[in-house]
């Protein structure tokens, strides 16, 4: 049997599946081939949907779920594993219950409703993520919204972004960061912050780039940074190349056309740079 040592570390993501390719697991895999880092996927949901929308989601067995990362976990090197969509209360405590025995990185990127509005996550949902996975995440990466709904903030006045990624960090001792995405924030210019428990805050600014091809940006700067850090990088590095990287995509594909619907939001193509 080889040794950990001498393996090729494989980061586990573990979303729902996309049928565009645009976000999920299929963003998730393609993000991290472009890093160049082996990425395998445990599938939560089957879902429907294209630019317009999504239309149905189908959860799998929460124990079919469960299998599908022990599988991973007994034959590959996984160093890191990354969360996306759930899917249900069941296959929440199901992940928690695995990631209790699981001694690397777990990077939560909470999707809690998807690009077009359409709430993903009920309340029920909500607690078990409090209770079953964020106990277990050592990076969390929500966006604006989703951070408001894991401090559990008044929507119609959520607060200071900061103090509510502070507040995650205080009330679970295993979170070591929280990577805000500004992606829904207004203005011209944009920011990401990553804040920890002891480091100094670290922001980036970007300019807003004026495209609708913006589907699945969750997912791929989320996955950016597990596999930035997967190849060794502290977390201070892996959040500004995995900024860089979400941002040259955007900035590359402005203009590209993939989809027919003419008011929908649009997926990135990876292209290989040169």
């Amino acid at each position: 049997m080889k040794s950990k040592k001498d393996m090729t570390p494989t980061v586990l993501s573990v979303a729902g599946s996309d049928p565009t390719g645009g976000a999920g697991i299929q963003a998730d895999i393609r993000t991290m081939a472009g890093i160049g880092v082996y990425g395998a996927a445990a599938v939560t949901c089957i879902t429907v949907q294209n630019s317009r929308g999504v239309q149905q989601v189908v959860p799998l067995a929460p124990a079919l779920v469960a299998r599908q990362v022990r599988a991973v976990f007994e034959d590959h090197h996984v160093t890191h594993v990354k969360i996306g969509m759930v899917g249900t209360p069941a296959i929440g405590r199901a992940l928690g219950d695995i990631l209790a025995e699981f001694a690397g990185e777990v990077i939560f990127d909470p999707v809690l409703a998807a690009t077009t509005g359409q709430q993903l996550t009920d309340r029920s949902g909500l607690e078990v993520i409090r209770r079953s996975l964020l106990a277990q995440t050592t990076v969390l990466t929500p966006n604006l919204p989703e951070l408001a709904l894991l401090a559990a903030a008044d929507k119609t006045a959520p607060g200071d972004p900061l103090a509510m990624a502070r507040d995650l960090l205080a009330r679970h001792p295993r979170l070591r960061a929280v990577l805000v995405k500004g992606g829904h924030g207004t203005g011209a210019t944009l920011t990401d912050y990553l804040v920890r428990r002891q480091s100094p805050l670290l922001t980036r600014h970007h300019r807003r780039i004026d495209t609708l091809n913006t589907h699945g940006t969750g997912c791929i700067l989320s996955s950016a940074f597990a596999a930035y850090h997967c190849l060794g990088h502290d977390d201070d590095t892996a959040f500004t190349a995995s900024v860089r990287y979400l941002q040259r995509l955007l900035a590359e594909n402005a203009s590209r056309t993939i989809i027919r619907h003419p008011g929908g939001h649009g997926p990135l193509f990876h292209a290989p740079t040169t």
